[in-house]
């Protein structure tokens, strides 16, 4: 059974570095104003509501009536987007490369912004790599909801408990259990292949 399970991987956090204060350090003098900034404004759940669909040009408008003195770092947000990422996580995409290789069907289920995704098409290489991705944006559903795993699971023509699931956020990982995946909590990929080689994959 463990030969066959099917490797389903989250993007940001595994794939790339992504933090929005990599873009608000930039934005403002000191590390207090920066954090203060994302806890207060520029927050998660702000971005998840574009990773559930939202469209960035009328949420920033929306945010910027509540805080007009902060425009321009809220503007930002959309605008300098890519300065959220810091690189590419080399050995993540090292080991998919070799998944690939053997020829083990990988997927992605990811919470992105729609319009953020088909920017960064012709940037990350890996994207096109896999055998589907299912993005948040689009479906108007956001992990850790079990209906973005049902959905996943019935585009791709998966059974639950045939599919490794790998994310760097917790409670990801146990939606996807929950849902009977097998899952790994992301930490790095030196770690991931070790828990992937002992589900029966094949890694060096």
């Amino acid at each position: 059974m463990t030969e066959t399970l099917v490797p389903v991987f989250d993007l940001g956090g595994v794939f790339v570095d992504w933090n929005p204060m990599y873009l608000f350090r930039k934005l403002f003098a000191t590390e207090e104003e920066a954090q203060w900034f994302h806890d207060t404004i520029c927050t998660k759940d702000w971005n998840l509501e574009f990773d559930a669909g939202d469209i960035y040009a009328e949420g920033v408008a929306k945010l910027i009536t509540r805080f007009p003195r902060y425009w321009r770092e809220i503007q930002a947000y959309d605008l300098r987007w890519k300065e959220t990422f810091n690189g590419f996580i080399d050995g993540t995409i090292a080991l998919h490369d070799e998944l690939i290789a053997a020829e083990v069907p990988t997927f992605a289920i990811t919470n992105f912004s729609w319009e953020k995704w088909v920017t960064c098409l012709g940037e990350w290489p890996f994207l096109e790599k896999f055998d589907g991705v299912v993005v948040s944006g689009l479906e108007k559903l956001v992990k850790p909801d079990p209906r973005i795993f049902w959905l996943f699971c019935d585009r791709y023509g998966l059974a639950p408990e045939s599919c490794v699931f790998i994310d760097d956020s917790p409670l990801n990982v146990a939606a996807a259990r929950h849902f009977g995946m097998e899952a790994i909590h992301f930490t790095s990929p030196e770690a991931l292949r070790q828990e992937l080689k002992g589900f029966g994959l094949p890694l060096k």
